[in-house]
């Protein structure tokens, strides 16, 4: 197993020249004038008034989705330009003068990690601490001999200079959540103040170079910050299109993150890495969360959460109301071993993200927007809303096709060529380099992502975490109540996609709803 160099620095911010070299220009230059060819030859019914209707509801939709990303865009600008900048350069003047954490406490799980990934993760850690200058110890949550003695074994060899004190804390049951719980409650019996820092991070996340001393000095900035998180990359070792895909999500996290810090909250403090006073982390509450959060459901009763032991942690600092900030120039990259099916692993991470938002979402969107900004609160309803709009638009192609033709679909897939590539525009702003890959990538990760949560609404218990171990929850046969209750979320799924269905078939009138006359003539002859 190989780690690529790219894994070890945060990608450059690229001089226009590098970024949009002439032939990325003249591509999207190209892309353009072939939709302006299309668009004025190719049979359409853009300008039809049979479909005005179809029209109308597409441009409505597409306008308010539109105007949210760019008021999103605007926030991120904000943030990124004036906002974080004055944060960035105080920090920085702090962090010159001295100013340092008394201790260091890393707390990271590992399952099974490539022995090259948790190398690359060590090495990391250890050129910032090294930098840093002050004790640090590493409190390693596994349940594996042989990925503490990797471990063990690399941070001899390259951290025997630094004050690194290694804590293995072996997991007695199975799960990521149980490992974070033990090492909690470990560090909690080791006496940490309430103003001690405490980073939170994945075994698989290697640092870039000034992670630590981008992130500490905002604490002792400003005293009412309680928790931050940070920029991710992602080096993908599989299929070509994952990493495309990937790329692009990231870069919607990065426009989307620094919008939400502007409100000093963020929607989830990634488990990647973040870093948290230690005030609020060493409650048994929050313990209690990390180990054994739950939901009660009206249909499938009370289930503990498998995954997402982010958005517990995000959600139990959120209902104590304390702030929360995003850190976009620090940055580390996530090594994504790819085997198997693409498909499949990109089908089961929606489901788990899309299932961890929709867990935690519910219960957030209940605190009411007094417990937080007015703006972070209509985030979270904003999702659950986007996820049945987003099908609207495919319905009514669809739709359109079969009542005017071809035509139509000529004129909706122009709609979705140009305006994709206008979001990919912004975007690539937030990318490591443009790659025109974005533009179908962005609808097709939008058609999937809408069907997966409408799919998981209905099946919040269902929890699966592949390159974890492969654990699953929710999903073995118990009975007579199982079938049951998949019976039902079946049934509701069904009843959901035919619902929007049938409100876009009435709409288009190509299906009559009887008037009153047809019943009155069955009921009353």
């Amino acid at each position: 197993m190989t780690v690529s160099t790219a894994a070890f620095h945060r990608p450059a911010d690229r001089p226009m020249s590098q970024k949009w070299p002439v032939a990325v220009r003249f591509q999207i230059v190209a892309y353009f004038t072939v939709c302006f060819i299309a668009i004025s030859t190719l049979p359409n019914s853009i300008w039809n008034t049979e479909v005005r209707g179809f029209v109308y509801v597409i441009g409505i939709l597409g306008i308010w989705r539109y105007l949210w990303w760019a008021n999103h865009w605007l926030r991120a600008m904000i943030f990124a330009n004036l906002t974080y900048p004055r944060m960035r350069d105080r920090a920085a003047a702090v962090w010159k003068s001295g100013w340092r954490p008394r201790h260091i406490h890393i707390q990271m799980t590992t399952f099974r990690e490539h022995r090259g990934i948790s190398e690359a993760v060590i090495r990391g850690l250890v050129r910032d601490i090294r930098e840093c200058g002050v004790p640090a110890t590493i409190w390693l949550g596994s349940s594996e001999a042989e990925d503490e003695r990797q471990i063990a074994e690399h941070l001899k060899l390259v951290g025997s200079d630094c004050d690194i004190a290694l804590r293995i804390i072996r997991q007695n049951q199975p799960g990521k959540r149980v490992a974070i719980a033990l090492i909690l409650r470990a560090m909690s019996r080791a006496g940490l103040s309430d103003d001690d820092l405490i980073i939170f991070m994945d075994g698989d996340f290697v640092i870039h170079p000034g992670m630590m001393r981008r992130c500490f000095p905002l604490f002792a900035l400003d005293k009412e910050l309680h928790a931050l998180t940070t920029d991710e990359y992602v080096e993908v070792q599989g299929p070509r299109w994952m990493q495309t895909w990937l790329d692009m999500r990231f870069s919607q996290r990065r426009l989307a993150m620094q919008s939400h810090a502007l409100s000093n909250r963020v929607l989830t403090l990634t488990g990647r890495f973040s870093v948290f006073r230690a005030k609020h982390v060493m409650t048994s509450e929050f313990i209690r969360l990390q180990e054994a959060d739950f939901l009660s459901h009206w249909l499938w009763g009370t289930f503990r959460f498998l995954s997402g032991d982010d958005k517990s942690s995000w959600y139990c600092l959120l209902r104590q109301g304390v702030k929360m900030t995003y850190v976009p120039d620090a940055s580390g990259t996530t090594i994504e071993v790819v085997e198997g099916s693409g498909y499949q692993r990109m089908v089961e991470n929606l489901r788990r993200w899309s299932g961890n938002m929709l867990r935690n979402g519910q219960r957030a969107i209940a605190l009411g927007p007094h417990r937080m900004p007015f703006f972070i609160w209509w985030c979270l309803v904003d999702q659950r809303i986007a996820m049945w709009t987003m099908l609207f638009s495919p319905l009514l192609a669809i739709a359109g096709t079969i009542k005017i033709g071809l035509p139509f679909l000529i004129s909706y897939l122009i709609f979705i060529a140009v305006t994709r590539m206008l979001l990919s525009l912004v975007l690539f702003a937030y990318a490591p380099k443009v790659d025109l890959g974005y533009v179908w990538m962005l609808y097709a990760n939008q058609i999937v992502n809408a069907v997966v949560k409408v799919y998981m609404i209905w099946r919040l218990a269902k929890q699966k975490w592949a390159n974890r171990g492969n654990q699953k929850q929710g999903m073995e046969s118990l009975g007579w109540v199982a079938v049951a209750r998949e019976g039902m979320a079946s049934y509701l799924t069904c009843l959901s996609f035919g619902s929007v269905f049938l409100i876009v078939m009435v709409y288009t009138k190509l299906l009559e709803i009887p008037g009153w006359a047809f019943f009155a003539s069955i009921f009353f002859r």
